[in-house]
């Protein structure tokens, strides 16, 4: 079992698929085929099913998960203590986090600390992030809930202790095209929506996840994909969907969507980090920058 191995399968659970796990390690797909067949032959059990949509951990591969991000931890640690080297601060976070939230983040470390390594880990499986936290994988995560405790949204929680601090609000609106029969502004209630078609991504989406608290079984869910596409479909008319304000806000002030009437809870923007871990000077800097995030 070799280091190569264990990162080529983190990469590959953390993205779902060869081709984007091949993407973000700068190898060919067969390249990562190879060292995946490697490893499940060094321990000799499959650790993915290869389904049409993409690689899903076996039990098996459920269970190596915290052993490989262990063993590359140490690797790691090896490296940077034989070689003096500063431990790196690993932020985990969901697509769309790290593509709206993470940068300024990003932009207050680097202004306070301008030598300080920052690794960020985008994945698109929550329970991913918060194992890697747990393991030490990761210094923390940037995750999307609801309520006052961890897992209000609906998303299991690891009965391991967590740590957590809200550090910014996401409204959330329900949009339509500017035509739908629905728009105008007139207050709504979710019985208003009975016969429409909510455009949905995954079940573990977050913005799914709140839109079943909210609406309940009665709406029909169309399943269209990301945030992008599911705007998109929303102004062609194709259906409602409840996205944040922040990626629909534009089509709004342009005309091309319209905010239905309908009351909705903020999510909550979360850091979760372990409890142990509280006195590393790495999570103490991240706090800071996370909770200095622009309203």
């Amino acid at each position: 079992m070799e280091l190569r191995q264990l990162r080529t399968f983190e990469a590959v659970l953390r993205h779902g698929t060869v081709t984007e796990a091949a993407n973000a390690l700068g190898l060919a797909p067969s390249s990562v085929s190879a060292r995946i067949r490697e490893l499940e032959k060094a321990v000799g059990v499959a650790l993915f099913d290869r389904t049409a949509n993409g690689m899903r951990a076996t039990p098996a591969g459920e269970r190596m998960a915290p052993w490989a991000r262990r063993l590359l931890e140490q690797a790691e640690q090896a490296v940077r203590e034989v070689g003096g080297g500063r431990r790196a601060l690993r932020l985990g976070a969901l697509e769309t986090i790290a593509a709206t939230c993470v940068p300024a983040v990003l932009e207050r470390l680097a202004r306070r600390h301008p030598g300080l390594a920052v690794d960020v880990r985008v994945a698109a499986d929550r329970g991913l992030l918060l194992d890697e936290v747990l393991t030490g994988g990761l210094t923390a995560a940037l995750l999307l809930d609801l309520g006052t405790a961890l897992g209000g949204l609906g998303f299991p929680v690891p009965p391991a202790p967590l740590t957590c601090l809200d550090v910014d609000t996401v409204p959330l609106d329900l949009v339509a095209a500017p035509g739908h029969r629905l728009a105008g502004g007139r207050p709504l209630r979710p019985a208003d929506l009975q016969g429409e078609k909510l455009l949905v991504n995954v079940a573990q989406c977050s913005f799914r996840m709140a839109a079943d608290q909210l609406l309940g079984p009665e709406v029909e869910r169309v399943d269209a994909g990301g945030v992008a596409v599911m705007r998109a479909w929303a102004e062609q008319g194709l259906g409602i969907a409840l996205l944040p304000r922040f990626a629909v806000a534009e089509a709004v002030r342009a005309g091309r969507l319209a905010r239905l009437g309908l009351p909705t809870r903020d999510l909550r923007l979360r850091l979760v980090w372990s409890a142990p871990a509280e006195e590393v000077p790495e999570v103490r800097e991240l706090l800071y920058a996370a909770s200095a995030l622009p309203r």
